[in-house]
């Protein structure tokens, strides 16, 4: 009879970690002169960025993540959020009723895809490219051209605009009043992300939005249960898309303008801060990965901010810079090693 042997248990190894670590230091050390040479209102502008974008990562994470449904709609319904908002501002509407219209626009759009994918059974990434090809044309209808400027329009921020600058100005003098125009985006974006991720994190644990997460999970379990699977997806690519809308019409404020190809390659940078959110803080529960992948978004917006004006010194005497047609490459090979990481993880496990 053969004899049989405990299982030995070997130690997690510790190299790989610490020559990441090391390369962090290394890669610190090479752009320090650089980095110390950035303004601070550059950071301010990355933060806002990403708070904005924030509400892709909340979208992207609830497409992917908890229904399973590849989406590339959202290439698409960021400049209808955009142009939606633009069109209605340059009109004389409210630009606080163009944050609601941006996000039905963006919810249409997701519904649109749910149907084409759930009705008439055809796979998710082909109907969101129908869907984002189509809306190219939309985007442009609405606009009338493929690029609408708010540099003289109100906005969201105009009401405060002045009082906000003028208590800086009282506060920190000319160097604090400059530096305004960012932390007043930074302070609205937080209030509006922080409700939507209340909302977002208290209607998932509704019946409805637990049904909705056991649809991502496990749908024949929960069509065994009696819950119509196919008004799930609609319902969560409405909400996701929708998300998505409400960023382009808060970007196109902040930016001060809407262009139909502000959302070309919008899904590298959502599933980069999906994974950057998730690899930093591995959350156990929705309300803490929302936080996750927020907070994954104003990271990757940061780092693209340091990376364009960093300065990499050459042997020869030269200078290597990233410009910005380099932005999607950089963000490509970011995926691509984070995706490759998380799957010899897995392996190891």
């Amino acid at each position: 009879m053969q004899q049989s042997y405990p299982r030995t248990i070997s130690a997690p190894r510790r190299f790989p970690w610490l020559t990441a670590v090391l390369a962090l230091v290394f890669v610190g050390l090479l752009l320090a002169p650089s980095l110390r040479n950035l303004s601070f209102n550059v950071w301010l502008g990355a933060i806002a960025t990403g708070l904005a974008f924030g509400f892709v990562a909340m979208g992207v994470y609830l497409s992917f993540r908890v229904l399973d449904f590849p989406d590339l709609t959202i290439d698409g319904s960021l400049p209808l959020g955009a142009a939606l908002a633009a069109t209605l501002i340059t009109a004389g509407v409210s630009p606080v009723v163009t944050l609601p219209v941006a996000f039905a626009g963006g919810a249409l759009a997701g519904i649109v895809t749910a149907l084409i994918a759930t009705r008439l059974q055809i796979h998710s990434l082909l109907a969101s490219i129908l869907v984002t090809t189509g809306l190219l044309s939309v985007n442009l209808r609405i606009m009338g051209r493929s690029n609408t400027p708010l540099l003289n329009t109100d906005t969201i921020f105009t009401p405060l605009a002045a009082p906000f600058k003028n208590w800086l100005e009282a506060l920190g003098g000319e160097a604090a009043a400059k530096m305004s125009g960012n932390l007043l985006a930074i302070l609205v974006f937080t209030l509006l992300i922080l409700a939507v991720k209340w909302t977002l994190d208290w209607f998932m644990r509704t019946e409805v939005g637990l049904a909705m997460r056991a649809t991502g999970d496990s749908p024949q379990m929960i069509r065994a249960l009696g819950a119509n699977t196919e008004y799930m997806i609609v319902l969560g690519m409405a909400v996701s898309n929708g998300l998505v809308g409400l960023s382009g019409a808060l970007i196109a404020q902040y930016q001060g303008f809407a262009d139909v190809n502000m959302g070309l390659g919008l899904i590298i940078a959502g599933l980069a801060a999906v994974i950057l959110g998730e690899t930093l803080f591995r959350p156990t529960h929705f309300h803490t990965a929302t936080t996750a992948v927020i907070v994954g978004m104003i990271f990757y917006r940061v780092a693209i901010a340091a990376a364009l004006t960093v300065r990499v010194p050459l042997p020869g005497g030269g200078h290597f810079a990233i410009d910005a047609q380099d932005v999607k490459l950089a963000t490509a090979l970011l995926v691509f090693v984070a995706l490759w990481l998380t799957h010899v993880q897995k392996r190891r496990a």
